[in-house]
């Protein structure tokens, strides 16, 4: 079984080389994601993940971030959490060791903190400098949106998807995205494959981007063409009429085949396998 991760974004690059590694020391796919994951939420300068990510029109940061794995279809999420900044490893326990699938807000940060996590400040000096120079521009939200998307197949065959991001800069407090939401900015099904969507989430959200993609696999189409099918089916019902929101996907099958591809150019991805690790621009 071939071993290979696939990220979203040049800030991916360490993700998906951290996710590789641990494949090819046999962990599991899960494992390697969440690991990969975490590489990108500790990068300060990831603008739209983790520590270091823009915070929200009151100047604080809330992550969003999921994990799915194929087998059985287990899902695990946190929306709007503030002051943790390994979302990912907290949706991963909620997925562990809840009988829910998604916390949000307080409760987030409370199960995480009962987990052993520590509260730290989450928003830089140089993002709060951002900040208060948006508030004095009296701006609206930015279209920062970039998630760090990470898909994994292990040696047994296993298929994972895991996702992190602060979301859109300067966003209305409690705002969440697609990132933490299944189907949408991700999906993972043992059968068929796992996909994984960054971009304008409230886009996202309404086509529900990642399920369809994984569904056009369970049908046949390879992991390119189901990620075109997508995109194409989203930009027929909305009519290009001036400058387009970027919307980039990826897919990955249980056969270790790969695709990605973006609504305009611009959207870089970062593939590791046993040749290397290697930044593309997917198609458009």
């Amino acid at each position: 079984m071939p071993l290979i991760a696939v990220a979203t974004w040049k800030f991916g690059l360490g993700a998906c080389r951290e996710t590789y590694r641990n494949l090819a020391a046999g962990a599991s796919a899960l494992d390697a994601v969440e690991k990969g994951v975490r590489v990108t939420e500790e990068d300060l300068d990831a603008a739209s993940v983790g520590l270091g990510g823009r915070p929200n029109a009151d100047g604080i940061v809330e992550l969003d971030a999921a994990v799915m794995c194929g087998p059985g279809r287990r899902y695990g999420a946190v929306a709007g959490i503030r002051d943790i900044g390994e979302a990912i490893s907290v949706a991963r326990l909620v997925m562990e060791k809840t009988p829910h699938n998604l916390l949000v807000g307080e409760g987030a940060r409370q199960f995480a903190v009962e987990q052993g996590f520590k509260p730290r400040w989450l928003l830089t000096e140089h993002r709060r400098l951002e900040w208060e120079e948006w508030k004095r521009s009296r701006g609206e939200s930015e279209s920062s949106h970039d998630t760090v998307c990470v898909l994994a197949l292990d040696g047994a065959g296993g298929l994972c998807a895991g996702t992190s991001t602060s979301g859109i800069a300067y966003k209305l407090p409690g705002r969440v995205g697609d990132t933490p939401l299944v189907g949408c900015g991700l999906y993972c099904d043992q059968l068929a494959g796992a996909a994984a969507a960054t971009g304008p989430g409230e886009v996202i959200m309404r086509y529900v981007v990642s399920f369809r993609i994984v569904e056009e696999m369970r049908r046949g189409a390879p992991p390119h063409e189901a990620c075109l099918s997508a995109l194409g089916w989203i930009a027929s019902e909305n009519p290009r009429t001036g400058e387009q929101p970027l919307i980039g996907v990826i897919a990955l099958n249980p056969s270790g085949e790969w695709g990605a591809a973006g609504s305009q150019p611009g959207f870089p991805v970062a593939i590791a396998t046993s040749g290397g690790t290697e930044l593309i621009e997917a198609v458009v």
